[in-house]
């Protein structure tokens, strides 16, 4: 996919069929929907989309616009923390050199900002904050910090949309969203496994993680962002939540990835479990076929 450009919004809505589907539908007019993963437990969508640029930019902002129709975040319920409709809107780098990506993301807030939702800069657009900078004390907070002056959007009004928040918009190094599932209803247990495991506190570099319960299932999630996938390689922090959850006389059950994935971290994984040393992820067959025939984002690793 040599040109195309990738984002990942994240759309607060998991449940409704209707809704994705329109998003999609919206998005895909303009770009290409490689993935999407619905979470009615975290009631959030993460879309996995590529296109050449001016094409991406036409499609997330569709997809965005439809969020914005469809979505009030009045009646929005899930343990995943947002706040907006269409709650993180990242551009992926992958070459350092790339101004396309930066690009891309401030003509996408532009967009956002002239549908009314302040669109608020973050990573690479906003100073190097993370989501959590701006999602602490929920959209309550983050309305009264926008009134008081302390942000200031790159687009839009200095005052949250009535339904459909903000959105944060960004430019951010690939990285990998898992869920790592425990066979425990103490969501205490996942909350102090998660401080464990994360940067913030100590824990592993790169990592983020937050502990929530699945009413779904009555069991307990270490959800996890590794924003630096060379720091922390995936397999190192599941073997890391798996002892802490001994410790605390659990057990991880399930793991689950959310969108896709470096080839480079899966092959990590699997070197690992494999023993094998001396290669990359271009001894797995549909990366070497894809990168000799297809077509790869620009400049990422194969």
């Amino acid at each position: 996919m040599e040109g195309l450009i990738e984002a990942v919004p994240n759309f607060s809505e998991g449940r409704d069929r209707r809704i994705l589907d329109a998003i999609e539908a919206a998005v895909s007019a303009h770009a290409r929907v490689l993935d999407v993963h619905a979470d009615p437990d975290h009631n959030r969508s993460v879309f996995t989309c590529v296109g050449e640029p001016a094409g991406l930019v036409a499609g997330i902002v569709a997809g965005v616009a439809a969020a914005v129709e469809l979505i009030d975040l009045r009646r929005h319920h899930g343990v995943h923390p947002r706040v907006g409709a269409a709650d993180v809107v990242p551009l992926v780098r992958f070459d350092p050199a790339d101004p396309r990506p930066l690009e891309c993301a401030r003509a996408i807030a532009e967009a956002i900002g002239a549908l009314g939702i302040p669109a608020i800069g973050y990573a690479e657009l906003g100073d190097g904050r993370r989501p959590a900078a701006f999602r602490a004390g929920g959209p309550e907070r983050l309305a009264e910090r926008l009134a008081a002056g302390e942000l200031t959007p790159l687009a839009g009004p200095g005052r949250l949309h009535p339904t459909a928040g903000a959105a944060l918009v960004g430019v951010r190094a690939p990285l990998v969203a898992f869920n790592l599932e425990l066979d425990t209803a103490n969501v205490q247990i996942a909350r102090e496994i998660a401080a464990a495991a994360r940067e913030r506190d100590g824990g592993l570099p790169g990592v983020q993680a937050l502990g929530m319960l699945l009413e779904s299932s009555g069991r307990t999630q270490v959800s996890v962002n590794l924003i630096d996938v060379d720091a922390t390689p995936l397999h190192v922090l599941v073997a890391r939540v798996e002892r802490l959850a001994a410790e605390h006389g659990a057990t991880v059950v399930a793991g689950e990835l959310v969108g896709l994935m470096p080839a480079r971290v899966a092959w990590a994984a699997a070197a690992h479990g494999l023993r094998l040393t001396g290669s990359g992820p271009d001894r797995m067959l549909e990366t070497a076929v894809a990168g000799e025939f297809g077509r790869i984002p620009a400049g990422h690793p194969r």
